[in-house]
C-alpha cells in the first residue's frame, strides 16, 4: 500500500441531538472523491476522536469505507494511551473497512525509545494492517527524532510510513535520509508546499476538508515541477492552513466546510464554537481560497 498524495483528515459531523451524522459524513467523502484525492484518514485528530466512544468510531470508518467503496486507502486513526486500546481500536476498525492505521506515540506518556518501540511493535503486530507512524508532538507530548522513526521502520515491518507533523520541513529530507524505505507525509497543513518539494509523498490535511480540488492541483502541480502556479495556489490555501497549527483547527475547519457548502457542524465539548473574532478571521481566510489566481 502506498500512501501518496492529497489524504484529507475527515471531520465527524454531529447532528441537532449530538449523534454522528452518517449520511453527512458520507456526503462528505463523496465530494472529496469526486474532487480527486488519494486517501481517506477516519478518527484523526481533526476527527474528534478522543470524544468518541469506541462504538462511534467504529461507526466513523464504517460510513467512511462505505462512502469510499474500495476507492482509495480508508486509514483508521487508533492513538490511545495504551497498547490494548489501540489494538481494540484497530480490530474495530479493520472489522468496519479499514485498509490502514495511524497511531500516535502512547498519549499521555513520553517513553523512552525502548519503550516507543515495543508500543508500536504491539500495535503493528496484532492489527495486521500497513501502519502510518504519526509524528505529532503538540498532541502526543512526544516529539520522534528522525533517527527514532528510522529505528521503528527498520524493526516494524508493517510501519510504512509517517505523517510528519512536527512542523520542521527540515524533518522529511532527514527521515528519508535515514530510512528511505518509509513513505514520509507532511503532517502540518502551512508547510505543504515546502514539504512537497522536500519530498514528501502525501499531506494529511485538514485544508482538504475544506478546499480539496485545490489541494489535488496543488500537488500535481509539485510533482509536474509548476512552481509557479502551485505558489498561486497556495498563496490562497495559506491563510486557512494556518489555523491547522492551532488549539482551534476542528472549529476552524468544521466552520469553514460550513461555508462552502460541506457539512461541517457543531463540535463537541470540551471545545467551543467560535468566537466572533475568530469567525472574522475564518471569514477572512475563506475568502482568500476564492481570490483569482495570480499572473
Amino acid at each position: 500500500m502506498h500512501f501518496e498524495g492529497i489524504i484529507p483528515a475527515v471531520t465527524t459531523p454531529f447532528d441537532p441531538g449530538g449523534e454522528i451524522d452518517v449520511p453527512a459524513l458520507e456526503r462528505n467523502v463523496g465530494a472529496y472523491l469526486d474532487a480527486g484525492v488519494h486517501g481517506l484518514v477516519a478518527n484523526g485528530t481533526m476527527g474528534e476522536a478522543g470524544s468518541l466512544s469506541a462504538d462511534e468510531r467504529r461507526s466513523v470508518v464504517a460510513a467512511v469505507a462505505r462512502a469510499a467503496a474500495g476507492r482509495v486507502p480508508v486509514i483508521a486513526g487508533v492513538s490511545a494511551g495504551t497498547p490494548a486500546a489501540s489494538i481494540a481500536f484497530a480490530a474495530d476498525a479493520a472489522q468496519a473497512g479499514a485498509t490502514a492505521i495511524m497511531l500516535l506515540p502512547p498519549l499521555g506518556y513520553r517513553g523512552d525509545a525502548r519503550e516507543i518501540e515495543a508500543f508500536y511493535r504491539a500495535v503493528a503486530e496484532a492489527a495486521g494492517l500497513p501502519l502510518m507512524a504519526y509524528n505529532n508532538p503538540e498532541a502526543s507530548g512526544t516529539d520522534m527524532a528522525p533517527a527514532l522513526i528510522a529505528r521503528l521502520g527498520e524493526r516494524i515491518e508493517s510501519l510504512v510510513a509517517v505523517k510528519e507533523c512536527s512542523g520542521d520541513v527540515r524533518r522529511i529530507p532527514a527521515i528519508q535520509a535515514a530510512a528511505p524505505e518509509l513513505e514520509v507525509l507532511v503532517g502540518g497543513d502551512d508547510w505543504a508546499l515546502e514539504g512537497f518539494c522536500a519530498g514528501a509523498t502525501g499531506w494529511v490535511t485538514g485544508v482538504a476538508d475544506v478546499a480539496p480540488r485545490q489541494c489535488v492541483e496543488l500537488w500535481e502541480r509539485c510533482r509536474a515541477g509548476d512552481l509557479e502556479p502551485a505558489r498561486a495556489i497556495y498563496h490562497r490555501l495559506l491563510p486557512l492552513a494556518r489555523f491547522d497549527m492551532t488549539p482551534k483547527l476542528v472549529q476552524y475547519f468544521k466552520a469553514a466546510m460550513d461555508e462552502v457548502g460541506l457539512t461541517g457542524g457543531a463540535v463537541r465539548p470540551p471545545r467551543l464554537e467560535l468566537t466572533p473574532a475568530e469567525r472574522e478571521e475564518l471569514t477572512a481566510a475563506v475568502a482568500a481560497l476564492r481570490e483569482p489566481a495570480r499572473a
